[in-house]
């Protein structure tokens, strides 16, 4: 098989990355289409995989648009010298160009139809194929194929991942010390426009608070005043997941890194608009008791959650045992992928017939 994968975000690079490396050995050719959001390309680079840099998003509606029609030629024309049997992603123009070639679409998304509705519009009338965790409530008919998991466990499943300590050297740590990483997003996403999160001044205060406890490092897409900019924690983008997995707490108004958090078993609390409105977030927090979700007007209470979580004598050990239960009724994703992926025409009549 040839096998297009569409990135536009960090955590897609993740989310596919077990995928392509089992296809790979299993002797499938595998190309990345990209866009330089973050640290994709040094993801990419550091995995070996093969990929093409495409297009870069641009702010406002009439660039989003302008960008989508020049990325859609732009596959097109990949896929017409690649030539892949699938094509895979939380890809808009996959979709499209699958409508146009041989190629088939198989897009995957973890987010609800009514939080990414442009998203939605655009993509799902197109593909051949939708993928999404069977929490979701949307139902999009025949082509809709849903798996008891989260994206987050295609790369932190057990399977899959393996807290590396060597990473708390580089923060000046030991695995005793409390530490908390904060996040930031920068809300610029379509589905993004009129929501909101951690402000200045919650933000600061979280800090100083934290600071009373232990140690704070702050990952960020927005910039950083010059006061909280020395918390900014410098390790590579690859590293993160490790000093995830053993931080004390970690709190943002980000919906990856906050569901990251959670599913490797570290206490994770979001603040933001989104809340109470994902499914996948609030199945983690309300059944397996994993993250904790306020919206900005209510920072007060999410203080007070914190001050409750580090009163907790074995805190840690309380949200493994959490994190074990989880386990027990998810699937390793990527496994389900490479199943799914690697016999798409039998596969799409299996899963249907047993959904």
């Amino acid at each position: 098989m040839r096998v297009l994968i569409d990135v536009n975000h960090p955590a897609h690079v993740h989310l596919f990355k077990n995928l392509s490396r089992e296809l790979e050995k299993r002797g499938h050719e595998v190309l990345w289409a990209a866009r330089p959001r973050g640290p994709v390309g040094p993801l990419l680079e550091k995995y070996g995989f093969n990929y093409k840099m495409l297009t870069s998003a641009k702010p406002g509606y009439i660039n989003m648009v302008t960008e989508l029609i020049e990325r859609d030629c732009k596959i097109y024309k990949l896929v017409k010298i690649f030539k892949p049997t699938v094509m895979l992603g939380t890809s808009v123009c996959i979709s499209h160009v699958s409508r146009v070639t041989k190629a088939h679409s198989i897009v995957f998304s973890e987010d609800d139809a009514d939080v990414v509705r442009t998203f939605v519009a655009l993509s799902y009338p197109f593909a051949d194929t939708i993928c999404t965790p069977d929490c979701l409530k949307d139902d999009f008919g025949g082509k809709h194929i849903k798996y008891p998991s989260y994206h987050e466990l295609a790369y932190l499943h057990p399977d899959h991942f393996s807290p590396n300590p060597e990473v708390l050297k580089k923060l000046g740590l030991s695995e005793n010390d409390k530490y908390f990483i904060i996040r930031f997003v920068a809300f610029r996403a379509d589905h993004d426009i009129g929501q909101s999160g951690i402000t200045y001044t919650a933000g600061k205060k979280l800090i100083d608070e934290l600071l009373h406890y232990g140690k704070v490092f702050i990952t960020s897409e927005r910039a950083l005043p010059s006061e909280v900019e020395k918390y900014r924690i410098h390790i590579s983008p690859w590293e993160l997941h490790n000093a995830l997995y053993y931080a004390t707490i970690c709190i943002g108004d980000s919906q990856t890194m906050v569901a990251e958090a959670a599913v490797l078993g570290t206490p994770a609390i979001r603040c933001n608009t989104f809340v109470g409105r994902i499914s996948y977030l609030e199945e983690l927090e309300h059944k397996y008791g994993l993250t904790y979700g306020f919206l900005p007007k209510d920072e007060d209470k999410m203080f007070d959650k914190i001050t409750e979580l580090l009163k907790k004598p074995n805190l840690k050990e309380e949200w493994q045992e959490k994190r074990k239960r989880m386990l027990k009724d998810k699937i390793d994703l990527t496994e389900w992928m490479v199943d799914f992926v690697e016999n798409y025409f039998e596969s799409f009549k299996k899963y249907k017939q047993e959904t």
